[in-house]
């Protein structure tokens, strides 16, 4: 009697096991994923043109609020701080509380610090903002990718979503410049902020409509706060706080300045104590497990050397343009078109030339492709034709650009475990903004020492452009390193989930 009723049990127990698989079966199908395509592209775009458009509202942004030479570099280094610092734990928390929770949270700080930049009367309020900017994007970035990874399985759906979320940062950037320049030239530099809060809105509603599926739920049997990994969430954002700090002060004041490397040393110091810790907790904030793919660890390096070398060129082309061809900020944003043309031609080729090459031959060539704009770029000077040195230089540094975002990015989060894609989306994301700043830092030093030690009889545009050719030839050696990188580390991608 007593067997018959476990029998019974256990049947009980396995219908509803079944039906609530089915459920969940049911209930994820009923979202479309173009929509959630949609809707994490309209999330990204908002990341990415926000970036743009404060580099170009930045001389306006002095005048107005009277900031010091010295304070206006905050303008962008309170949001990447925060960004920085954040992107950890905001990846994983969407793992552990639910994407569609932290992707509103996100959105929803966004769209509030925005207003509050818009609204900013002094250098302070301003500074906050974007700081609270930052802390919102740390949330959204990771969770877009995330989202990705979930409604799209491995395989050339999921390469040609992600062609797509490539393509969106190839063009917000260069787009962003040419809005900034408008927004500032023709109307005011706080248009740019005050378009967010109705956008964020907006997505905000869209993903409370959307995102309704099991995967935006948080995992069952969370319940403890012992459960998440709180040490692990402190060391890692103190960590990356002093890393990113001590690099954006190095490009001020050296890498051998006391505080520089007083910061470096404290990143050093509190990241090896928080790798110590996830090698050792149950639900790690950064599982270690991502880092037994060689595929994934190569496209994580290559693409923090690629985004050095594609952060650098968008600050030095700047200059070119502007300080030394004479271009406005609106003339100079849309000379970077064919950049941004090109990008957008290349990264929606990526899923075709995938199923012919390969993953990682195509982010090879495009590397390749990418290092000849480059040392082409190298070549022109105070004297340059637009067209002869810089637009067709472009159109190759835009060919590569648009198709090895892609390849990196598909490689990044390859054979993750549903459960990690919000952590492996966050290294993603950990890369690509470490690169650029810690790129930027490098080759900004590297620039200055060169002013140092020129020849006095250079006129002052002879000496910049001087500097600006060092800059891209700096550009050029990321370029490399992340084609030696792809090859060496990443020679038989490994396709498993670990």
């Amino acid at each position: 009697m007593k067997m018959q009723a476990s029998k019974t049990s256990l049947s009980n127990s396995n219908n509803t096991h079944t039906t609530n698989n089915t459920n969940n079966t049911n209930t994820k199908n009923t979202t479309n994923p173009n929509q959630v395509l949609a809707l994490v592209l309209a999330c990204y775009v908002m990341i990415i043109l926000d970036i743009s458009i404060v580099i170009t509202g930045l001389p306006e942004i002095q005048a107005e609020l009277e900031f010091s030479n010295a304070m206006l570099s905050w303008v962008q280094n309170a949001y990447t701080l925060t960004f920085g610092s954040l992107l950890l734990l905001g990846a994983r928390s969407g793992d552990l509380l639910g994407r569609q929770r932290m992707l509103m949270i996100g959105l929803a700080l966004f769209a509030l610090s925005s207003v509050l930049i818009a609204m900013a009367q002094s250098p302070l309020v301003l500074l906050g903002g974007r700081a609270l900017q930052g802390f919102g994007a740390a949330i959204l970035a990771p969770s877009t990718l995330a989202l990705l990874s979930s409604y799209f399985p491995e395989g050339p759906k999921r390469i040609k979503a992600l062609a797509w979320y490539a393509a969106t940062a190839g063009i917000g950037a260069s787009l962003g410049l040419v809005l900034g320049g408008l927004f500032a030239g023709l109307l005011s530099w706080r248009v740019g902020f005050w378009v967010n809060a109705p956008v964020g809105l907006l997505l905000m509603l869209a993903t409370w409509k959307i995102l309704r599926d099991q995967s935006a739920q948080p995992p069952a049997g969370k319940k403890s706060l012992a459960d998440y990994d709180i040490t692990g969430a402190i060391t890692s954002t103190l960590g990356m706080s002093a890393l990113v700090f001590g690099t954006v002060h190095s490009t001020q004041a050296g890498w051998t300045d006391a505080t520089t490397l007083a910061s470096l040393a404290t990143a050093v110091l509190f990241l090896g104590w928080f790798l110590r810790i996830e090698s050792r907790h149950p639900t790690p904030l950064l599982p270690m497990r991502l880092f037994k793919s060689r595929e994934r660890v190569s496209a994580y390096l290559a693409r923090m050397m690629f985004l050095g070398a594609m952060v650098g060129f968008l600050f030095f082309a700047t200059q070119l343009l502007q300080r030394i061809l004479g271009f406005s900020p609106v003339e100079a944003g849309i000379a970077f078109l064919p950049f941004t043309v090109l990008t957008f031609v290349a990264s929606t080729q990526v899923p075709r030339l995938t199923r012919k090459l390969g993953n990682h031959n195509v982010a090879l060539l495009a590397l390749v492709i990418l290092g000849i704009g480059m040392a082409w770029l190298a070549m022109s000077d105070g004297r340059s034709d637009y067209w002869l040195a810089i637009g067709l230089p472009m159109l190759l540094i835009g060919l590569g650009n648009g198709a090895v975002l892609g390849p990196l990015t598909i490689a990044g989060v390859a054979g993750i475990r549903e459960e990690d894609s919000g952590a492996a989306s966050g290294m993603v994301n950990v890369a690509h903004q470490l690169g650029g700043t810690l790129g930027l830092s490098i080759l900004v030093v590297i620039v200055a020492a060169t002013e140092a030690g020129s020849s006095s009889a250079l006129t002052d545009e002879a000496q910049l452009a001087h500097q600006l050719t060092v800059g891209f030839e700096g550009c050029l050696v990321f370029v490399i390193l992340a084609g030696v990188i792809m090859t060496t580390l990443n020679r038989k991608p490994v396709a498993q989930t670990v």
